[in-house]
């Protein structure tokens, strides 16, 4: 898996900070601010839950070598923007697979999912040569099989996106995404992502109710 923070909005935490001082001014405020005015602004915004101003800065990612089972789950996030690698128009015939970890740990499985691998990409290339066109030939590629995708997402999206994700309950490829995007981001912001990640470590509770989470928010 390989994940690029492509490109954000400019100065993204001080845009924030400048949307947050015009809510309660006659006009767009044009002073300016310096680092710890900036800081302390958008922590009493995060703790207020006025996330709103922070729809007005957005990230974009490049991400390559993840399974198609991770970006259908990816895009079931709003509001996000997503441009996918295309099965009906990139050839797949020696298509590379993510296998997970349970498997290949277990040299009996992971050979198992080798070779089914490997004999459903002799399927697809047979398809091929009998003038099946791409469009139809992806049907017997898996979900194991390797995608690209760009996806571009404002900051209050992806406080829900890490709350969800980074979470120890869910999925194991999508959740190691997450935890690489959210410390792409924190590199450029800081200070709006402080904070930032599962639900119990952003808002002190758990959606899961799992009390036997080693992270599980005590009283």
């Amino acid at each position: 898996m390989k994940v690029e923070l492509v490109s954000h909005t400019p100065d993204p935490e001080r845009t924030v900070a400048m949307a947050v001082r015009t809510c309660h001014a006659p006009e767009v405020p044009k002073g300016k601010m310096n680092d710890v005015q900036i800081t302390r602004l958008l922590k009493l915004v995060r703790n207020l839950g006025h996330e709103s101003v922070f729809e007005h800065v957005s990230f974009t990612f490049a991400i390559d070598g993840v399974s198609r089972a991770l970006t259908h789950q990816l895009v079931r996030h709003r509001i996000a923007s997503f441009s996918q690698q295309s099965q009906r128009y990139v050839k797949l015939e020696h298509f590379s697979f993510v296998m997970p970890p349970l498997v290949k740990n277990k040299p009996d499985a992971a050979k198992l999912f080798e070779d089914t691998m490997k004999g459903l990409a002799v399927t697809y290339g047979k398809l091929a040569d009998m003038g099946i066109p791409m469009e139809d030939a992806r049907y017997v590629l898996p979900n194991a099989a390797e995608s690209s995708i760009v996806v571009t997402m404002n900051a209050r999206s992806l406080f829900n996106f890490f709350e969800l994700r980074s979470c120890l309950k869910a999925q194991w490829e999508i959740r190691k995404l997450s935890n690489l995007m959210l410390k792409k981001v924190t590199e450029v912001a800081p200070s709006i992502f402080e904070g930032a990640g599962p639900a119990c470590k952003s808002k002190g509770v758990c959606p899961e109710n799992d009390t036997k989470c080693k992270f599980y928010p005590g009283d």
